[in-house]
């Protein structure tokens, strides 16, 4: 019988710690597109089956989900349990270590959904907190802990953002007819949805074959209630572009465009354009070249480098065809169309060399598909790409 019992509470406790850490993943995702370098983390704290305190990961040098939970609930935190999303630091970075704070707090539990893999964190936190007495629980939320800042751990392990390629086609796997249209293949709830997905990624990347072609302005336009954290939030724009190509009258370069743009050149583009493409305020960074054009992965290495957790990939199919022939893309989002194209001359939205045989595909790993609208949502990541893979179950954004 008290085996029973002990069952029963046990359960019951699973069942609360769910339901906060739940809380504090809402949280989290907030925060995701909006606090690279740093991982966005949602952090509750609770009192007497009370929410006492509550907050997510502000921009970089501001506070850290645990501390606007802790500030928010003060004196209420001493003897409360912390949910948190991520493991707290243990570092000096732009802020002072979280672990010391809430130390300082005497929180008596604190559950904890994954360990951060932060060679300066992984595990040093947990080691402190049980160390000093408090009750640490690991686990509740792991797989959408994960999911949310799976970015953030692939540029620790790789030193390259995430790479997440997006694209629109027909059912018989066109972007745009043989004359070049493409407004629209897709319905406008996957169109809303795309533009989350922008939200939600730190830069977003094209190819200038696209800029010279559709003059795209890559902001995000979607309502305040689908945005994250403070509204829309429009992705650092970078284009690649060999010999700097881009028109200064480019929308992305107008003065009134939100946001900002770099613009990745080589050392073979003419001085006089990459300074003139500077005098529009757009940054310019050069990077070497292979077979005369840019090095992806040193890019990728220089975005890294820069902080940029995730990166969008919205074309064209020039550029992804690249990264897939060089093994660089993490994650897949495709919106299918229940429309047929036709046309022998029509663009697909892969070029590049392909493989030879069809086994040699990349192939993603537990695809999820959903109907959004109209279209259908296909999902997924490349297998091969991350620690834990069974974890990375992809939503749709």
């Amino acid at each position: 019988m008290a085996s029973q019992t002990q069952h029963t509470q046990e359960g019951s406790q699973a069942r609360v710690d769910q339901y906060w850490m739940s809380q504090a993943l809402d949280l989290a995702r907030l925060a995701i597109g909006r606090v690279s370098p740093n991982p966005a983390v949602g952090a509750v704290i609770v009192r007497d089956d009370c929410l006492v305190g509550a907050g997510y990961t502000e921009t970089p040098g501001q506070r850290h989900a645990e501390i606007v939970a802790l500030d928010e609930a003060g004196d209420l935190a001493a003897g409360a349990t912390m949910y948190v999303t991520l493991e707290p630091c243990a570092h000096h970075g732009r802020t002072p270590p979280c672990l010391d704070s809430i130390l300082r707090a005497g929180l008596a539990r604190i559950v904890i959904a994954v360990r951060d893999p932060n060679p300066l964190v992984n595990g040093r936190s947990i080691t402190a907190l049980r160390e000093s007495g408090i009750d640490v629980e690991i686990g509740p939320g792991q797989d959408e802990a994960i999911q949310i800042n799976a970015g953030f751990f692939r540029r620790l392990q790789t030193g390259k953002p995430e790479v997440h390629i997006k694209y629109a086609m027909s059912l018989d796997g066109k972007i745009a007819t043989h004359t070049g249209h493409a407004r629209w293949i897709t319905g406008s709830e996957a169109r809303r949805q795309a533009h989350i997905i922008r939200d939600q990624s730190d830069a977003i990347l094209v190819g200038i074959g696209t800029v010279l072609a559709d003059d795209p302005l890559l902001t995000v336009r979607v309502t305040d209630s689908d945005a994250g954290a403070g509204g829309p939030c429009h992705p650092f724009r970078i284009v690649v572009d060999t010999h700097a190509r881009t028109p200064v009258a480019s929308a992305m370069l107008d003065a009134e465009a939100p946001g900002e743009t770099l613009i990745a050149v080589s050392e073979l583009a003419p001085q006089e354009r990459v300074e003139a493409l500077q005098r529009t305020g757009a940054e310019t960074l050069t990077v070497p070249t292979r077979d005369g054009r840019i090095d992806l992965p040193a890019l990728l290495d220089c975005l890294g480098a820069r902080g940029f957790n995730t990166l969008m990939v919205e074309g064209g199919a020039g550029i992804i065809g690249s990264l897939a022939d060089e093994g660089l893309i993490d994650r897949v989002t495709a919106f299918v169309a229940p429309v047929l194209l036709g046309g022998q001359g029509a663009p697909s939205p892969i070029a590049g060399a392909g493989v030879s045989e069809a086994n040699d595909g990349l192939r993603l790993v537990y695809p999820t598909v959903n109907q959004i609208g109209r279209d259908v949502c296909v999902a997924g990541y490349l297998t091969g790409r991350y620690p834990d893979e069974r974890l990375l179950v992809c939503s749709p954004g």
